[in-house]
């Protein structure tokens, strides 16, 4: 099976997302996979040059180093707004270019505007497309004013679709309401590796490298620092309240947004032993220093616009490590998970250091992360990708797929 993948964000760069770990294990399975990516970060490179130039990659993999993935990128103009327009024109033609070589089986949109340019297409040349959605794109356009073009434009690649997947309930809901028809919109759950994200793993040499000692509390966030993540909020509660929690860690695996931020206010607040930013970190240390981790966060503003749908795929990882969970009580992440399944919900970030120590003092953590741990226990990679895979196989062999 030859598989078109198109998105709108930086494959090689960003972390690992679901489709990274669904095409990396297709790829050892024998499928080829070409992908069209953009590299969503360009303002921030310090190359010059008004045109950013076309660039391919070979052998890429996220999550499996057997993987050997193509990435395709296609070059832009580097400037604002005119960078979507001409990203427009140049995906254009790498896709029929892709089409037209490639001869692809089936196309699978993660973007906006290339997602319904990819949709067009497909139809145009009878190749299935299927629309997977893992986020609300349209939320993250940095621009404001163009985020209601954004979301028509989801709503045509949505329509456009032969099928949609979504990976929870409350983002089916919402392809539902974008209009993608409701018998041609599935799930497909988050999956997590259970061979390295093993709850017995052995934390002593990552809490050694980092300076944890062994009586410390480990608050956990990995990932983008976004500036609506809470973690500048939580940062400044502790440091604010050192002495009323002397061993609380806050350990930050990751960059972003705010992580400038998150520096100036390690050193304004003197918490070079609570205050620990690791940067980006390799993702096969990722389960290492979740070993060492307490409790495992997702503190996000409550009333942000895009954390309202998604279910972060690292919310099952850190279920699966047996971790007890504290976030916000996001419409998405409480849809899926609910009460007592490994989850703690708070309103914002400032509780998170009173409920942790409300939890360990009352004796409920193992209650807790047991619980977690086995509502995820069957969201197996291997599962969620033969799953992936069925669904792909019918859709281009015109098989019913529900």
């Amino acid at each position: 099976m030859k598989i078109l993948v198109v998105q709108e964000s930086d494959w090689i760069e960003r972390n690992p997302h679901q489709q990274h770990h669904l095409m990396d294990r297709l790829a050892i399975r024998g499928h080829e996979i070409h992908v069209i990516d953009y590299p969503i970060d360009w303002p921030k490179e310090s190359s010059k040059g008004l045109i950013y130039p076309k660039k391919t990659f070979h052998n890429i993999s996220k999550v499996d180093e057997r993987a050997n993935i193509q990435v395709i990128r296609p070059g832009f103009i580097k400037l604002p707004i005119l960078s979507y327009v001409s990203l427009a024109n140049s995906h254009r033609n790498e896709i029929n270019k892709q089409v037209k070589e490639f001869k692809p089986d089936v196309i699978v949109g993660l973007g906006l505007m290339n997602a319904y340019i990819a949709s067009k297409i497909a139809k145009k040349n009878n190749i299935p497309f299927i629309y997977y959605l893992i986020d609300v794109l349209y939320t993250l356009i940095p621009e404001k004013s163009l985020q209601s073009f954004g979301k028509r434009v989801n709503e045509k690649a949505v329509s456009n679709s032969d099928l949609v997947i979504t990976i929870n309930e409350q983002l089916r809901t919402l392809a539902i309401e974008l209009g993608a028809p409701r018998d041609n919109t599935i799930i497909i759950d988050a999956g997590i590796d259970f061979d390295s994200y093993n709850p017995d793993l052995d934390d002593t040499a990552i809490r050694n490298e980092w300076g944890i000692n062994e009586d410390d509390t480990v608050l956990f966030f990995m990932g983008w620092i976004y500036n609506f993540a809470g973690m500048k909020e939580l940062a400044i509660e502790l440091g604010k309240k050192k002495e009323d929690y002397p061993n609380m860690k806050i350990v930050i695996v990751g960059d972003g947004d705010a992580y400038d931020d998150m520096v100036k206010i390690k050193k304004e607040y003197e918490m070079d032993n609570q205050l620990i930013l690791t940067g980006k970190q390799p993702y096969t240390k990722i389960p290492e220093f979740l070993a060492m981790a307490d409790f495992c966060l997702l503190p996000a503003y409550i009333d942000e616009e895009i954390m309202q749908d998604i279910v972060p795929i690292k919310l099952y990882e850190y279920l699966a490590m047996k971790k007890v969970v504290i976030a916000t009580k996001l419409p998405g992440i409480f849809k899926e998970f609910g009460e007592d399944h490994g989850i703690e919900y708070i309103n914002e970030a400032k509780e998170v250091l009173s409920l942790a120590q409300l939890i360990l003092d009352n004796g409920n953590y193992e209650k807790i992360a047991n619980s977690g741990r086995e509502f995820v226990k069957d969201n197996d990679w291997n599962v969620i990708t033969d799953n992936f895979e069925k669904v792909l196989l019918n859709l281009i062999n015109n098989i019913d797929f529900n």
